[in-house]
């Protein structure tokens, strides 16, 4: 099975933001952002995904990615 790969990191540098900057406009933790960039969580919610594309003014496959041939590490969740 196939992966999601998360980038947000590659968006954010696109727009030239820091994680600082997102997190405030966001009103999401700098910890809760960084492990969205970093690809560390298993589910996001619509809001949040929405104020992420809101402030970068971006789509939500500018951040997500699916990549079928990629080893899915999180096949028991």
């Amino acid at each position: 099975m196939g992966k999601i790969i998360l980038r947000l990191d590659r968006v954010m540098a696109d727009r030239k933001m820091s994680l600082n900057e997102l997190s405030e406009k966001v009103g999401v933790s700098n910890v809760n952002l960084s492990k969205i960039k970093t690809g560390k969580i298993s589910a996001i919610r619509f809001s949040t995904l929405e104020a992420i594309c809101d402030t970068l003014n971006c789509q939500p496959g500018d951040i997500l990615e699916y990549d079928p041939n990629a080893i899915n590490d999180r096949e028991g969740d």
